[in-house]
């Protein structure tokens, strides 16, 4: 899992830019960038600070770039191995003919996620805080990068720290009274045993709560805005983005196609989804666009249905809410400043569990409501936007849904008044599958496929 080789890869992104970084870690880091870079007249090299130069062929003694230079010594730096960075011109040229003299020189090209893995291998992070680096690299909106820095900080890795520490007392508890049975040690009760069980089980169901605000927070939430031609889909599409993003016309049937865009409402990245209008046609491409449409029905997380207020309930709109019946649906009785001939009282009988907005798209009215509609939808009163610790990884997700149920087992095992020879079995798989996430226990196929996902030269 480890070479001992000193890496090196291109750490921003590859193409025209104001600069470009490589950056070399490992034992022979200082020794490559001494080989290749020249400091200018009357400077020398200064650990930790930028140094002006030339990056020079040591063969042919041709100077390939004007470059800042700089050496970080171990162990305080971001592998907690020797680092150098040499920041050149951000071109494609110069970033490659200066790797090529950093490999040539004795560096090994570093895998995807290299440098972030030597710093979990050599402990300055544990797993959880680097998973957190590629989300900061990934992060939609402030909201996003602010979890996942919280995260790099160790919050959650505090958290799980927490619960293991509880779980370990109740081991040492379990093995005591295994053990040493006739010793003058305190009894471990059964009801002792359900208390602790139960704490830790909410500890644990704590973190669980916040993942379905976590996911969405760090994928977006995907909404499909649906509903019969002309009722006012697009103009819903523009407003929200701001800008004329869709063609609006008086004509049935102008989208044809899925328009797909991401806006940020309240720290929730949200992929709107505007579709063709569902209704029968004969026009083999507007078909086309509405089984797309009815696909997007059926994916998205929420469900705008957008209904012409100012005409009556056609048939396509009921059979369109009757088919969101059992999904999150926002109704959006639209055209209400030209008249309001569609009224709540209507829509819940067909859809009893929706939320209902009276608007009109193209004066702004109702628009503020649907931000906080999908906002209470997302954060559920449970994880408001101040909330500095969600879990929003779907592996963390499923290692704590596998912990509740060992704790689980546990429970009834201690209800059942068990042996605790078994109870032990799953108290003690709690403890080490909660050890996954932060890696104290994780496999090294977990730690492979974690790190498989990174980017070149992170």
């Amino acid at each position: 899992m480890y070479r001992e080789e000193t890496i090196a890869a291109i750490a921003t992104a590859f193409g025209e830019s104001g600069i470009g970084i490589i950056r070399i870690s490992g034992r022979e880091a200082k020794g490559i960038l001494g080989k290749l870079f020249a400091p200018s007249k009357g400077r020398d090299t200064v650990d930790r600070k930028l140094t002006y130069g030339t990056i020079r062929d040591p063969e042919s003694g041709e100077a390939v770039d004007e470059v800042l230079a700089v050496f970080f010594p171990s162990p305080n730096t971001y592998t907690k191995e020797d680092v150098a960075e040499i920041n050149c011109h951000g071109g494609v040229v110069a970033l490659k003919k200066t790797l090529d003299l950093v490999l040539k020189s004795g560096a090994a090209l570093a895998a995807p996620g290299e440098f972030t893995m030597r710093a979990f291998l050599n402990g300055r992070i544990d797993l959880s805080q680097a998973e957190a680096v590629i989300d900061l690299v990934k992060a939609r909106t402030e909201k996003g990068f602010d979890l996942a820095l919280g995260q790099l900080g160790g919050n959650l890795s505090l958290k799980v720290g927490e619960i293991r520490k509880e779980l370990m007392s109740l081991l040492v508890e379990i093995t005591v009274n295994l053990d040493y049975p006739d010793e003058d040690i305190e009894e471990l009760t059964y009801a002792k045993l359900k208390t602790s069980l139960m704490q830790i089980g909410d500890m644990i169901e704590n973190l669980l709560s916040s993942a379905g605000a976590g996911r969405i927070i760090k994928e977006g939430l995907k909404v499909a805005i649906v509903g019969s031609p002309n009722v006012g889909k697009s103009s819903l599409l523009n407003a929200l983005l701001k800008e004329n993003r869709a063609i609006v016309t008086e004509i049935p049937g102008t989208t044809r196609d899925i328009i797909e865009e991401t806006v940020n409402m309240m720290g929730i990245p949200v992929r709107l989804f505007d579709t063709a209008g569902i209704r029968s046609t004969e026009d083999a491409i507007e078909k086309i666009g509405i089984e797309k449409s009815r696909e997007a029905f059926e994916q998205a997380d929420l469900i705008i249905l957008v209904l012409d207020g100012s005409e009556r309930c056609a048939e396509g709109d009921e059979e369109l809410l009757v088919s969101a019946r059992g999904k999150r649906t926002i109704v959006l009785i639209n055209k209400i400043d030209i008249g309001q001939r569609i009224f709540e009282s209507q829509i819940r009988d067909m859809l009893p569990d929706c939320d209902i907005i009276n608007a009109a798209v193209t004066e702004d009215i109702g628009l503020a409501e649907i931000e906080e509609k999908i906002a209470a939808l997302v954060y559920g009163g449970k994880a408001g936007q101040g909330e500095s610790l969600m879990v929003t990884n779907a592996r963390h997700k499923d290692v704590l849904l596998k912990a509740k149920k060992a704790l689980s087992d546990a429970l009834v095992m201690a209800e059942q008044r068990g042996a605790l020879d078994f109870l032990e079995v799953d108290v003690r798989l709690c403890w080490e599958l909660l050890g996954e996430i932060t890696g104290e226990t994780a496999a090294e196929d977990i730690i492979d496929e974690v790190f498989s996902n990174f980017c070149l030269g992170k």
